[in-house]
């Protein structure tokens, strides 16, 4: 009854056999000791739902940012702000249709298969070949539905974008915001290509990347202003609403990424860590005035 492989295993038959060894179904997982196919009725971790978590803020952010970037305004206005609300509803609604969708359909419950090794990730990779003659295909989705709800999730995304946005685009700032249109029709498929290919890298280290990019986009937030002196920086972070708006996303971004690397394990100590998330900014802050190229003599 033994099956070759990581991923290969038996479904049982209608007259009470065995298949040959081959891939699961879809939501179905061999058994490690008897290698019949089982269904998967785990239930997501917290880390995988922060993954998916991560993936949903993902595309928010870029959708929020292109909106940002092509309506050229440096305070926030009612349009924009239509705009930017326009494009987390249409996140929500994939977000709340593809749950429905999985397993079990109806439901916003979600069954899952356990991720054991990055090797779930790819199975394509790992097809055993028994005595170097004949290879057995077993490609199949071990980490289900973490590979396919995502690929879901970015359809419905799009889908759901093209079909609202543009007629709330019609109505406000009907040039520039249909813009935000075509880039989200550039990176959505980008992320797709970037999610079928290394997923499960994505799996493991997101929350490294989150704390680091967060680091870096406070950053680059606060370079872009002309006046680099402390109480410049202070002023206009404090008193202009769309800089406080973006430091507290930072700062929210920050929390998510040390939330993901500690999972609260110790919740006394891991959520000590989330008052440390404001030392960034206020480092920036307080060592612009050393960076100054213009003192800087070589």
């Amino acid at each position: 009854m033994s099956c070759p492989g990581w991923y290969c295993g038996r479904v049982p038959l209608t007259n009470g056999d065995y298949s040959e060894c081959g891939p699961c179904p879809r939501g179905f997982r061999r058994n490690e000791t008897t290698f019949i196919c089982e269904p998967c009725m785990d239930s997501p971790s917290f880390y995988d739902w922060l993954y998916l978590g991560f993936m949903v803020l993902l595309v928010l952010i870029l959708h929020w940012f292109f909106i940002d970037m092509v309506s050229m305004r440096r305070s926030f206005s009612k349009d924009v702000i239509i705009l930017h609300a326009t494009a987390f509803l249409e996140i929500f609604l994939s977000c709340i249709i593809a749950l429905l969708f999985s397993h079990p359909i109806g439901r916003l419950s979600v069954h899952s298969c356990q991720v054991r090794t990055i090797s779930d990730w790819y199975t394509l990779l790992h097809n055993p070949t028994p005595n170097y003659e004949k290879r057995i295909h077993c490609t199949q989705e071990a980490v289900y539905p973490l590979y396919t709800i995502v690929f879901l999730f970015y359809g419905l995304s799009l889908v759901l974008m093209l079909l609202i946005r543009p007629w709330v685009c019609r109505k406000y700032l009907p040039r520039q915001s249909k813009m935000s249109i075509y880039a989200a029709m550039y990176f959505i498929p980008i992320l797709v290509l970037i999610h079928a290919l290394v997923g499960g890298l994505l799996y493991y280290s997101f929350p490294y990347l989150v704390v680091i990019l967060s680091v870096i986009s406070c950053a680059a937030h606060f370079a872009i202003k002309m006046d680099q002196s402390i109480s410049s920086l202070i002023i206009t972070t404090v008193v202009e609403p769309r800089n406080v708006i973006i430091l507290i996303g930072h700062w929210c971004l920050h929390a998510y990424g040390i939330v993901s690397i500690t999972q609260l394990t110790d919740p006394m100590i891991h959520a000590l860590l989330i008052i440390l998330v404001p030392v960034p900014a206020l480092f920036y802050i307080f060592t612009a005035k050393f960076t100054d190229p213009n003192k800087c003599h070589f």
